[in-house]
């Protein structure tokens, strides 16, 4: 699933193509769309905002309507020429000079008004943002609080309504940096720890939402078996499934306390 930086740096692309700009035309190639009527309610409206929060992507249009996205495990977003030949699974293309930009097979996209949105619990109840430009420590460190201590800090960093944006990469990531054990439990965890985590875990979020290449942050995430690269004990970094959705969690036993 894209985590909040891939968000981030998809609306970092998207923003100077639409933002400020009234789309020279807007389709909506799959059928689900085809009574709602997108092009024809967005006509003549320039887009004033892209933004995201957490895994949450917001185009803001003029007259209060917004195209919210959030993209799970298949969706992408595309900036492309004009002349682009989208594929057959594109969901959104908008039209702007030379460029476009186009979602491909997400499949939460919908058109709401502003209103609605800061009502829907999906959007209004997200966790602070780690990629806001002020993150607030310590609306993170109450939701944390309130929630079950016997839940492990792993599985508490992916809920979205704890902190929005952290995924299973950077979770894996943030908690080896800090040399902080994924599967302590919450409430054995200090006000410090957490927020040692979110330090190593914000700049290279921060970074890769700038340029993207997430890729090459990767110092822990699908190693297992390896040694480990802080302390060097062989065939060390361990993998298992963490939390409801089981999602695979890669750490070092003697590193990680």
């Amino acid at each position: 699933m894209p985590e909040g930086d891939t968000i981030h740096h998809a609306a970092n692309r998207i923003r100077p193509v639409l933002e400020g700009k009234i789309p020279d035309a807007i389709q909506t190639p799959h059928p689900r769309f085809g009574r709602d009527r997108w092009p024809e309610r967005l006509n003549g409206q320039a887009v004033t905002g892209v933004d995201a929060h957490g895994k949450h992507l917001f185009l803001r249009f003029e007259g209060g309507l917004l195209i919210h996205s959030h993209l799970r495990m298949t969706g992408k977003w595309r900036v492309r020429d004009a002349d682009w030949p989208f594929p057959r699974n594109t969901w959104l293309v908008i039209h702007a000079g030379e460029r476009l930009v186009a979602e491909i097979n997400g499949p939460v996209l919908e058109l709401m008004t502003a209103s609605r949105a800061r009502l829907d619990q999906r959007i209004a109840g997200l966790g602070p943002d780690i990629l806001a430009p002020e993150f607030d420590e310590q609306a993170f460190l109450r939701r944390l609080r309130t929630d079950d201590p016997t839940r492990t800090i792993g599985d508490a960093l992916l809920d979205q309504r704890i902190i929005a944006g952290i995924g299973n990469l950077w979770k894996a990531e943030g908690c080896f940096e800090a040399g902080i054990d994924p599967w302590r439990r919450t409430g054995d965890v200090t006000d410090a720890e957490a927020l040692a985590i979110i330090h190593a875990t914000r700049p290279r979020m921060q970074e890769s939402a700038q340029h993207g290449m997430q890729e090459r942050f990767k110092v822990v995430y699908g190693t297992a078996g390896r040694p480990c690269p802080r302390c060097g004990q062989a065939s060390n970094i361990r993998s298992r499934g963490q939390g409801d959705d089981n999602r695979t969690t890669y750490w070092c036993p003697r590193c990680q306390r």
